[in-house]
């Protein structure tokens, strides 16, 4: 096994053992290199926190309101912020199953549980959306007067809401992508809030009560746009597809940059988690040993390029029996 590991000190510490195995078709031997984690600052526990009381405050006052000033705006945008509510808590789940250690039964951890969570949420939005549209539609055949005081008042706390817990997340958004999620939906829902600012002003001054419902309807434009983006890359990882960032071909390239390396075939890359990529490969390289130097350096190269933290290698030394799925797709 090959094994490299980055603790929150700075230091990396690479261990290597491997055995071989004879398969009866040639010599081969796998090595694995396994885990490296890279922890943001912190883990945002206390940011999570006050993002949902806020939120969730917001949401139950943007409901009050909608009812009371007869916007389908606030209401539309209340159903929004249920969804980041639930994003809040799946991400703030996510971080908190992603310390938990590999069981017998879970061998990879619980990382993968905050993509089925994205799928559900993914999915109750799309109903939300779904009900609010049609009542949307409806007001547009019928309009009705709103209190555009009441909506611009509430709308411009939702910029204070969500920009103060958008700048929350801020720190950790470049290290670790479950953050960065939280910190650019929040940032896009100050933008929306504002939106319905903007409507609520347009009424007062034109008095055309058609724009209320009229913003709903763009303001779930907006939100199917994220919904779908959501829900493709949950089903993504949930379907173990390579990561959107990565290139198949750049990391087949890097490996063939490797010394004596002279085949790569049956490459596989997944997402573990929101944060965690594994990946698994065969390297078809001249008969002998490859030695640890040569594992180690590999497990460096895949994750300083790619960010790939749980590699694992199988060495074929017999080109002609190697690499079994070599005539399918990859």
């Amino acid at each position: 096994m090959a094994h490299s590991h980055s603790n929150d000190h700075g230091h990396d510490h690479d261990h290597a053992h491997g055995k071989g195995h004879d398969h009866g078709h040639g010599h081969q031997s796998q090595k694995h290199a396994g885990h490296g984690h890279d922890h943001a600052p912190r883990d945002f526990g206390r940011a999570f926190a006050i993002g949902l009381m806020l939120n969730t405050g917001f949401v139950i006052a943007e409901v009050t309101y909608g009812i009371l000033g007869n916007s389908m705006a606030l209401l539309a945008d209340a159903g929004h912020n249920v969804g980041d509510v639930l994003g809040l808590i799946v991400a703030w789940a996510g971080v908190t199953l992603s310390k938990r250690g590999p069981t017998a039964r879970f061998t990879f951890g619980l990382g993968k549980s905050s993509v089925l969570a994205a799928l559900l949420n993914a999915m109750f939005l799309l109903v939300a959306i779904g009900a609010i549209t049609f009542e949307a539609i409806q007001r547009l055949m019928n309009p009705e007067p709103v209190a555009t005081t009441m909506i611009m008042i509430v709308a411009a706390a939702g910029v204070v809401v969500n920009g103060v817990t958008a700048l929350m997340f801020a720190r950790g958004s470049k290290g670790d992508i479950n953050i960065r999620g939280a910190f650019l939906h929040m940032a896009a829902d100050a933008g929306i809030s504002a939106g319905v600012v903007v409507a609520g002003a347009v009424i007062a001054v034109t008095g055309l009560v058609w724009i209320d419902p009229a913003m709903s309807l763009l303001l779930n434009a907006v939100i199917i746009w994220g919904t779908w983006g959501l829900l493709k890359s949950a089903s993504a990882m949930a379907l173990s597809a390579v990561p959107h960032e990565i290139e198949i071909e750049d990391v087949r390239a890097a490996l063939l940059r490797l010394p004596d390396v002279l085949e790569v075939c049956d490459l596989h890359i997944w997402a573990l988690s929101t944060r965690d990529v594994a990946m698994s490969c065969h390297l078809v390289m001249p008969a002998g040993h490859p030695g640890d130097a040569f594992l180690t350096e590999a497990a460096r190269v895949m994750k300083a390029r790619f960010d790939i933290n749980h590699p694992t290698f199988q060495i074929d030394f017999d080109k002609r029996t190697s690499c079994p799925l070599h005539n399918g797709a990859i």
